[in-house]
C-alpha cells in the first residue's frame, strides 16, 4: 500500500495524506482519523509516519545547535551527542537545526512546521529571542543553559558562577594574589552569552571577597587564541602568576602558551577551571576544574522534555550542576617573588 492507495480510499488527495503523515500542514482531526482508519483497515505495517499520525506525535526532538559556521566546541558535541543517545533510548529521533547568524528560517522551521515535539535549546543568551519565540509558539521546550529569568523554563545548566567562584578562592587560599580568568570570545560575551557572564561574577565576586588583584581577559575557542592570550598576558601583567579558565578548547594553546614562556605548571604558574573532565586530565599536568557533567546534562535535558510531553500541566524544573572541584596536579603554592 502507498500514499495514493490510501488516499483513494480515504477519498483526499495524496498531498493531504503526506501532510497528515509528516505533519509538515495542519490537517483537520476529522480527516486524520479518516486516513488513520484506512491504515488500520488494510493492516498497514506500521511505521514511525503511520504511528506519528496515530498518536499525533512525530516522535522526534528538535535539537537547536550554534550555526554550522562556527565549529562546536567538544563540550557542546558532548551535548549533541548525549541527547541524541538518550532520545534513542526513549524511541525519539532526533532533528538538528542550526540557529543564528543566516539560520532564522531553519528554526522558524522547527517552531512552526510541526516537524517535531519538543525542542532543546543550547548555548541560551541572558535575553534571547529563541527562547521568547518557542514561548509564543507553545511549543515544549527545554534550555541547556539559562536566561537571565528563567523561572517559567525548564532547564538545565552548570552553575558558572559558583563554580568559577570556588576556582578563585582554592587558588588565594594557596597565596596566589594575581589571578587572571580566561573567558569564552568577545562576540559571545558581548552577545549575552550566559556562562561567560555568570563566570566574570563569579571572578569579580570572589576576587573582591579575597582582596586579590584579578584580570578578566576574553579568548576565542581555539588552541592559537590560548597560546595568544598568554602571550599577551606575559607580556603585560607579568605578576599574574594563576588562572582559572571556562574555555577548554583554548586549553591546548593555553598550555603550548605557558611552556614557550619557560614557566613550569604548577611550580611556578597554576591553571584551574571549569571543563569536561578528559579536557582537565588531558591538560599537562592534569587540571584542577570542576568536571562538567556532560553525558547527565543531555540525558536530563531529554529527560525533561519527555516529562513536559506527557505531563502538560507539570510545572518547568530547574537542573542547576555544581560538581566539586577535582584537585589534580595543575595548582600548587604561588612562588615567592624572586625565587
Amino acid at each position: 500500500m502507498n500514499i495514493g492507495e490510501i488516499a483513494r480510499r480515504a477519498g483526499v488527495s495524496r498531498s493531504t495524506v503526506s501532510y497528515a503523515l509528516t505533519g509538515n500542514r495542519p490537517v483537520s482531526d476529522a480527516t486524520r482519523q479518516r486516513i488513520q482508519a484506512v491504515i488500520d483497515e488494510l493492516d498497514y505495517r506500521p511505521n514511525a509516519a503511520a504511528r506519528a499520525l496515530k498518536e499525533g506525535r512525530t516522535r522526534t526532538l528538535g535539537l537547536v545547535i550554534p550555526p554550522a559556521s562556527r565549529r562546536l566546541t567538544d563540550m557542546q558535541l558532548g551535548f549533541v551527542a548525549t541527547v541524541v543517545e538518550a532520545a534513542a533510548g526513549a524511541d525519539f529521533d532526533v532533528l538538528l537545526s542550526p540557529s543564528g547568524g543566516d539560520h532564522d528560517r531553519s528554526f522558524e522551521r522547527i517552531v512552526t512546521g510541526r516537524r517535531v515535539d519538543g525542542v532543546i535549546l543550547m548555548e541560551i543568551r541572558l535575553e534571547d529571542d529563541r527562547v521568547s519565540r518557542l514561548q509564543r509558539s507553545g511549543l515544549p521546550f527545554v534550555t541547556i543553559g539559562r536566561t537571565r529569568d528563567a523561572a517559567d523554563m525548564w532547564s538545565v545548566d552548570i552553575d558558572y558562577t559558583v563554580l568559577v567562584s570556588r576556582c578563585v578562592h582554592h587558588l588565594a587560599d594557596l597565596g596566589h594574589r594575581h589571578i587572571a580568568l580566561i573567558n569564552r570570545s568577545a562576540e559571545l560575551v558581548a552577545a549575552g552569552y550566559g556562562p561567560g557572564h555568570r563566570a566574570l561574577a563569579g571572578f569579580t565576586e570572589a576576587i573582591a571577597e579575597r582582596g586579590v588583584a584579578g584580570l578578566d581577559v576574553c579568548c576565542d575557542d581555539d588552541a592559537p587564541a590560548g597560546e595568544a592570550c598568554i602571550e599577551r598576558l606575559r607580556a603585560g601583567h607579568p605578576e599574574i602568576t594563576a588562572l582559572v579558565t571556562v574555555n577548554e578548547a583554548a586549553l591546548p594553546g593555553i598550555q603550548r602558551g605557558l611552556e614557550r614562556a619557560g614557566l613550569h605548571v604548577p611550580r611556578d604558574f597554576s591553571v584551574a577551571g571549569v571543563a569536561a573532565r578528559h579536557w582537565a586530565e588531558d591538560f599537562r599536568p592534569p587540571m584542577t576544574a570542576a568536571d562538567v557533567p556532560t553525558h547527565d546534562m543531555g540525558a536530563q535535558a531529554v529527560n525533561l522534555l519527555l516529562e513536559q510531553l506527557t505531563t502538560p500541566t507539570a510545572h518547568p524544573r530547574h537542573l542547576l550542576h555544581t560538581p566539586p572541584i577535582s584537585l589534580r596536579a595543575s595548582t600548587g603554592p604561588a612562588p615567592r617573588p624572586g625565587i
